[in-house]
């Protein structure tokens, strides 16, 4: 355990006894206080201040729970991030979920939180948290139902104060950085009329006609200044939400300052922090654009310019490094003339060596030599061929004494009883068997009875008893109205056989209930 191995190290402290204490290293000393630390605190609920708030490009969030003695550091890893409702925000006071861990990239440990949300909320507040919710599980605050921005709109309508200083940003930003035609739409933006009067423009806009006498708004701004969260409060409204959620037209959220988060945010297409901001995501600037085209015209030009002049020094060089023709067989020609020449010599001397091999080898073969070894191997042969007449009639003798031995042990009365007795014990073997064999043929045919049955209830055969019925098109399964009335003919099979629409004299209806998900084999409705 890891208390165990850590209460060795007290033994460093009696200096006696020092050359004899363990040595840890930082890893296992590391290890030891994870495991020690996440034991104990495997699931925590935290109530704090949320303070150092810092988002990487890694998606992670990482934060600093305090109260007014200690801090906490917190991480939230990307994919619960993802998935909180509310975002921490600096002083917010919140209860945070999870689990306590070290990190010993630095020496300290930290809250891995798995939940957090607002603590102490106000009604309004609780009532906003809810009417999100909600539209979130509707769907509408979704990432695939929000809209490309155009990267350079013709015509792009404001809805805003005509009076204030946010109209005035939008169009000094817009002239500065790319001038576009603007439609503006006045509206209220706070107070009881702003909702209805913003979700009016919305809807407004969006049922513009495309080439009409009024342009048709290609981008749509809802701007404001900043404000209390009272006086943002119509962009929460469920209209405004819905308005924004159902337009067609791509629109821009740029509702108070960078810190202030209304619902229209969640809805839009693009969030801008500021009405300037929402300006500048509009259009592009002008001169960047002219500035980027010629250095890139530059740049094209040079590269051009560049890869011809490395190509055609690069063929140079290789046009040097090649050899002329002649030479290439200069080398071979001469390594053939020194074979030839080594040629004769070389045969000359295999010939030598193969005559003196073979000397050698006559100098040996002597008749005397060879008479002597003959007549030393046909003694040999005499002397086993006189041996061999004795010990064949001893091997005889001892196989006779073996059969006699052997004949006595042949009782023909114990020979019947073994053969009676291994009678018996077959009989009972077959018996045996074949009760063991009808038993299983039986499970079989009881289980593939079971199986047949299965695949019948399973079958599309038993659904078509029910009341069902397989269209069939063209000789193919139809699943849907279009391919319906796309097909020649229709066959229709019923439990008791097919027929088609034409025999009974009567014309396929035109609209037909939805049909219920077809079995494997076709589709049944």
């Amino acid at each position: 355990m890891p208390g165990a191995n850590l209460g060795a190290m007290d033994l460093i402290d009696d200096p006696s006894q020092a050359g004899n204490a363990p040595e840890f290293t930082v890893s296992e000393i590391s290890g030891a206080v994870k495991r020690m630390i996440e034991g104990e605190f495997a699931h925590v609920r935290v109530r704090a201040e949320v303070g150092r708030v810092s988002r990487p490009r890694s998606g992670h969030v990482y934060l600093d729970l305090k109260d007014d003695r200690a801090v906490l550091s917190g991480v939230i890893w990307k994919g619960v991030a993802g998935r909180l409702a509310t975002q921490p925000e600096e002083g917010m006071e919140v209860v945070a979920t999870g689990r306590l861990t070290t990190f010993p990239g630095q020496s300290k440990y930290q809250i891995v939180i798995e939940e957090i949300a607002p603590a102490g909320v106000g009604a309004l507040m609780a009532m906003l948290e809810k009417r999100k919710a909600q539209l979130a599980a509707e769907g509408l605050f979704a990432p695939e139902r929000k809209t490309p921005i155009p990267y350079l709109p013709e015509v792009i309508g404001v809805i805003t104060s005509p009076s204030g200083a946010v109209i005035r940003d939008i169009l000094h930003r817009l002239r500065d950085r790319f001038p576009r035609r603007v439609l503006i739409w006045p509206v209220a933006v706070q107070g009881a009329a702003c909702a209805p009067e913003v979700a009016r423009a919305i809807e407004g806009f969006n049922a513009l006609a495309p080439g009409g006498a009024l342009p048709r708004p290609d981008l749509i701004i809802v701007a404001r200044g900043g404000g209390s969260i009272e006086d943002l409060w119509g962009f929460n409204e469920e209209i405004v939400v819905r308005a924004a959620a159902a337009s067609g037209i791509p629109l821009i959220s740029a509702v108070g300052h960078e810190t202030d988060t209304t619902l229209i945010d969640y809805a839009a297409d693009r969030r801008a922090p500021t009405p300037t901001a929402a300006a500048e995501m509009a259009v592009p600037v002008r001169r960047d654009l002219l500035a980027w085209t010629a250095e890139q015209e530059a740049r094209l030009t040079a590269a051009l310019t560049q890869a011809l002049a490395r190509r055609g020094q690069r063929l140079s060089d290789l046009s040097r490094l090649l050899p002329r023709p002649e030479t290439l067989l200069d080398g071979p020609r001469q390594r053939l003339d020194r074979a030839a020449d080594r040629l004769p010599a070389a045969l000359t001397m295999r010939a030598n060596l193969g005559h003196v091999r073979l000397t050698r080898a006559g100098a040996g073969l002597r008749p005397s030599l060879l008479s002597t070894r003959i007549d030393h191997r046909r003694a040999r042969l005499e002397n086993a061929a006189g041996r061999l007449a004795p010990a064949l009639a001893r091997a005889a003798r001892l196989k006779a004494r073996e059969l006699e031995e052997r004949a006595r042990r042949l009782d023909p009365e114990r020979i019947r009883e073994a053969r009676a007795r291994r009678g018996r014990d077959l009989d009972a073997l077959s018996t045996r068997f074949a009760r063991a064999a009808a038993a299983q043929a039986q499970a079989w045919r009881a289980r593939l009875e079971s199986l047949d049955r299965t695949r019948q209830t399973l079958g599309y055969t038993e659904t078509l008893k029910r009341g069902y019925a397989v269209v069939r098109g063209d000789g193919a399964v139809v699943t849907s109205r279009k391919a319906a009335k796309s097909a020649a003919s229709l066959e229709i099979e019923f439990a008791d056989g097919r027929f088609t629409p034409a025999e009974a004299g009567v014309k396929p209806a035109a609209k037909k209930t939805p049909p219920k998900p077809p079995p494997e084999q076709g589709s049944l409705f």
